[in-house]
């Protein structure tokens, strides 16, 4: 496709504007990204290691 010159474009100023939202907000979604996976990775403990659920007979002499 061909430019027209009179298609709208923003200003230099508004350009470096908007690059560096789109650079912070980038940055924010990977943090929250590291963040879920941090409590998904603390949630997935294996079942050796968990205690059992309150109320659990461990006996397996359940009548």
């Amino acid at each position: 496709m061909t430019e027209r010159p009179d298609t709208p474009r923003l200003t230099d100023r508004a350009e470096a504007t908007r690059s560096a939202r789109q650079q912070r907000e980038a940055e924010a979604l990977r943090a929250n990204l590291r963040r879920r996976k941090q409590q998904s990775r603390a949630r997935a403990t294996p079942a050796g290691d968990a205690p059992p659920p309150a109320g659990h007979d461990i006996s397996r002499n359940e009548a």
